[in-house]
């Protein structure tokens, strides 16, 4: 059965005990993870799935276990895959009773025989995760500094939610490091928070984006000979070239449609651009045809199942792929 993120507080956990969570949101699922956890009193127990298909026996063993006066379990099975689901079926056929079951998992498509079982069967939970936008996460920042009634102004939320990069748990560890170093006070400038969130290594990205974006072959260039990315940043790499790609689409369409120029354009768009963006954007609305970048967009799409069918070379399938893009003559 599919239900809504926001609709987990409507689930009954005496009637409810399996769950799948899947999709492009690692800190919102973690969030929702704790939340189920917090609300019962249970033992929590941790797997990846890899872990679970090398010693079964083991794990139904522990799953199995108990006395009446153990607490009922809450076992969550990591990085699942349709390679579970089997495992899955065993479970609901012997109908175990003394535990809840959490199963994280990325991207599943249509296909998935894992995500197929769990949205049909109305006795398990499905819920899909999509990323988080600067609208969503600039709404988290806000109440954030509500509830603790901090004064903050807008350019500094702007700046966290930009550096936070639509990653939900970036903008959670930026709000606790400001919630550890304010203690008592209940104000902060846009200095402090400058000083405060230092996420160089996705900034070194953001750059390395916008720089191919912007069609600038020198900057490119000195940004992968200055960063020693590795396969494992292949994927937040191309989320960020997405993310600013979808933007600069926005931009375009918006321009198109209203007739602006580009600086009004650039000026008015929500969530706002960060001012020390707004030359960089201007470059990148100059560089690219709306038809360009519905091409560009699709071809990000494509780039990703390659890299995931090549994860040993896939940093350098990325950066070539990039540095390609930065090479055409305005699309």
């Amino acid at each position: 059965m599919i239900i809504k993120n926001y609709e987990i507080n409507k689930i009954d956990y005496k009637k409810s005990k399996l769950f799948l969570l899947y999709g492009d949101n690692e800190g919102f699922k973690n969030e929702i993870i704790d939340n189920i956890y917090k609300k019962r009193n249970l033992n929590r127990f941790n797997y990846y799935e890899n872990e679970i298909l090398k010693n079964l026996e083991s794990f139904f063993s522990s799953i199995s276990s108990g006395s009446l006066f153990d607490k009922e379990k809450f076992i969550v099975i990591k990085k699942a895959s349709d390679k579970i689901k089997n495992i899955i079926d065993e479970i609901i056929l012997k109908k175990y009773e003394d535990f809840i079951i959490v199963i994280e998992s990325d991207l599943l498509d249509k296909k998935s025989k894992l995500r197929n079982l769990f949205e049909k069967d109305k006795n398990l939970i499905c819920i899909p995760f999509y990323p988080d936008t600067n609208q969503n996460l600039n709404a988290i920042a806000i109440n954030f500094f509500k509830e603790k009634k901090i004064n903050i102004s807008t350019q500094s939320i702007n700046l966290l939610v930009e550096r936070a990069n639509c990653k939900r748990q970036n903008l959670k560890n930026e709000l606790n490091k400001i919630s550890i170093y304010l203690k008592e006070k209940k104000t902060i400038n846009f200095d402090e928070i400058l000083k405060l969130t230092n996420l160089a290594g996705e900034y070194d990205v953001s750059l390395l984006i916008d720089s191919c974006l912007a069609k600038n072959k020198t900057q490119l260039i000195k940004i992968i000979n200055e960063n020693n990315f590795s396969n494992d940043d292949s994927i937040m790499i191309l989320r960020y070239f997405l993310n600013k790609s979808k933007r600069l689409l926005r931009i375009k369409n918006h321009i198109e449609n209203n007739r602006d120029n580009i600086d009004i354009a650039i000026t008015s768009f929500k969530p706002p651009i960060f001012w020390k963006e707004k030359e960089i954007v201007k470059k990148q609305v100059q560089s690219w045809t709306t038809d360009g970048v519905i091409n560009l967009i699709e071809e990000i799409n494509q780039t990703e199942l390659i890299l995931k069918k090549n994860i040993s070379s896939s940093i350098n399938i990325l950066l070539d792929f990039i540095f390609y893009k930065a090479n055409l003559a305005n699309n």
